[in-house]
């Protein structure tokens, strides 16, 4: 049994992977999912790290999987938590000392037009969960968006970038461009959109799990 560390994005909270986390307990697997502490506007990396360090506990055998924005915060467990395993998924990837605010331009990245923000983040999600989404949603205004990344180089732990087919708000073309420039790897890719949690948790399950195997 390994125990999957689920980091969320930008705005988001653990209702993020509701869907997830029991298909993941189906599957015999330990679920942690801390809530960053995004509204607490003195709150930077320092305090991300603490926070999931303190949700894990003593747990071993981790599989840290940080979703968008989350994946700012994934590697910074490596130095403290017996990880496994990083997923980043469909993510941001960070390079050392760059400011999550400074990391749009740094990548090259544009935004898709005439999409509102429920077509670029929740497609392919049933109307019904995505009309639970405002109510989980939470303002981010913590420090570390001005912070500089504090890893000075990526973690000795293997990491698997997977990123949606269809996402809209951060495109897979982009994306695998972004992880070829910033860690060398080809991405793994699985159908769905940017929140792929909410409309394929039972495909992300059996991905997630398979990586165990190797």
């Amino acid at each position: 049994m390994a125990t999957f560390v689920l980091i969320h994005g930008g705005g988001g909270s653990a209702w993020d992977w509701h869907l997830l986390v029991p298909e993941l307990a189906d599957r015999h697997h330990d679920v942690v999912v801390p809530e960053l502490p995004i509204e607490d506007r003195s709150a930077g990396f320092a305090e991300f790290r603490e926070t999931v360090v303190s949700a894990v506990g003593d747990r071993r055998d981790l599989v840290v999987v940080g979703h968008s924005y989350g994946a700012f915060t994934a590697p910074l467990l490596a130095d403290r938590l017996p990880v496994r395993l990083i997923v980043l998924l469909t993510p941001m990837v960070p390079k050392p000392g760059e400011r999550p605010g400074d990391w749009w331009d740094n990548t090259g990245y544009r935004g898709a037009e005439g999409l509102s923000e429920e077509q670029q983040f929740y497609n392919g999600v049933p109307a019904e969960v995505v009309a639970e989404a405002a109510a989980h949603s939470r303002d981010q205004v913590s420090a570390e968006w001005n912070e500089p990344w504090p890893l000075a180089a990526w973690p000795d732990v293997p990491t698997t970038v997977l990123v949606a087919r269809d996402d809209r708000f951060f495109p897979a073309d982009f994306q695998r461009r972004v992880a070829a420039d910033r860690l060398d790897v080809t991405p793994d890719e699985i159908d769905g959109g940017h929140a792929v949690a909410l409309s394929h948790p039972r495909q992300l399950a059996d991905r997630l799990t398979a990586y165990l195997g190797g």
